[in-house]
């Protein structure tokens, strides 16, 4: 099962690099006009997001964990979570990573609850500083379709409701969320009387979508994109809080399209953004997608999760 296992990473790339073959065909035919100085900052500030999400996860949680394997959890975790539905892939290594690290599965829950939080928080207090910032940057309604807004509002409102529901109707299922929540609530208090910890985690909840902020620029100057870098990192935040409610594994497709509207309504010609989303995705997706697996499979093997 265990072999079975590592291999599985390899088969789901390949069947999903099948199923893109035509973006990844334009999207390498892309590079190859670019600026290659921006395009090496571009992947260096991809490698870096490894790193911040590292700090993150050690943040979240008290015990100290294997620094090496957990860089490296992360980067295959990146991978994971593009061959699942957003947030599960990664969600799954980490947990199984750190349950093998010898952290109680209801303190790892609770560790990866807390980063969630923490990254949104960090994607939200960047964006909404831009958004202060540069007022007349973007047009935000147009990341969402018309009438879009009206049916997420009352499906957001259903979920509540038939979670409150369930919540109050059964009693095992209550007893179990209330006592996570003490649990959360626990190891968050004593993740924040550390410093260090604390430091670690918002730290690096800011600098995560910072630096894929970043990327985005570095390749938007590589193709020449008339957009100031200061709106293109704006239009990447607004994008991905855009599509965060959308299921698909790892934003492929949705991710490309809010991207190429929001650069677009930050004032970057069509075609212009197209080729920048696309040589984007590449180097931040589909360059690390095949090591990522390769690695995922690795530790899968060692039992490092």
């Amino acid at each position: 099962m265990r072999q079975i296992l590592c291999l599985l990473p390899l088969v789901l790339v390949t069947v999903v690099a099948v199923q893109n073959r035509s973006v990844l065909v334009e999207g390498f035919g892309r590079l190859r006009t670019a600026s290659w100085p921006w395009l090496l900052a571009a992947g260096g500030a991809t490698c870096l997001t490894w790193v911040a999400a590292a700090f993150t996860r050690q943040g979240a949680v008290i015990q100290p964990l294997p620094r090496w394997r957990l860089l490296a959890t992360q980067f295959a975790a990146g991978s994971a979570n593009h061959l699942l539905p957003t947030g599960l892939g990664a969600g799954a290594v980490n947990l199984r990573f750190m349950t093998v690290c010898g952290v109680p599965l209801a303190r790892s829950s609770a560790a990866l609850a807390l980063y969630l939080l923490a990254e949104s928080v960090g994607r939200l207090s960047l964006l909404a500083a831009l958004l202060f910032a540069f007022p007349d940057a973007l047009r935000i309604g147009t990341l969402v379709p018309a009438g879009a807004v009206g049916p997420l509002l009352v499906i957001a409102g259903a979920v509540l409701v038939v979670a409150a529901a369930a919540l109050a109707l059964v009693r095992r299922l209550r007893t179990a969320a209330l006592g996570f929540v003490r649990t959360a609530l626990g190891e968050a208090r004593s993740v924040h009387t550390r410093p260090a910890r604390a430091l670690a985690l918002w730290g690096g909840s800011l600098a995560f979508p910072a630096l894929q902020a970043t990327g985005l620029v570095a390749v938007g100057q590589a193709l020449g994109l008339p957009v100031p870098p200061a709106h293109m990192a704006l239009a990447y935040l607004a994008a991905t809080v855009a599509v965060a409610l959308v299921p698909t594994p790892g934003g492929i497709g949705s991710v490309e399209a809010a991207l190429i509207v929001a650069l677009v309504a930050a004032g970057g010609p069509v075609a212009v953004a197209t080729a920048v989303v696309l040589a984007y995705r590449i180097i931040t997706v589909w360059v690390p997608l095949v090591p990522g697996a390769l690695t995922l499979g690795a530790l899968v093997r060692l039992k490092v999760i």
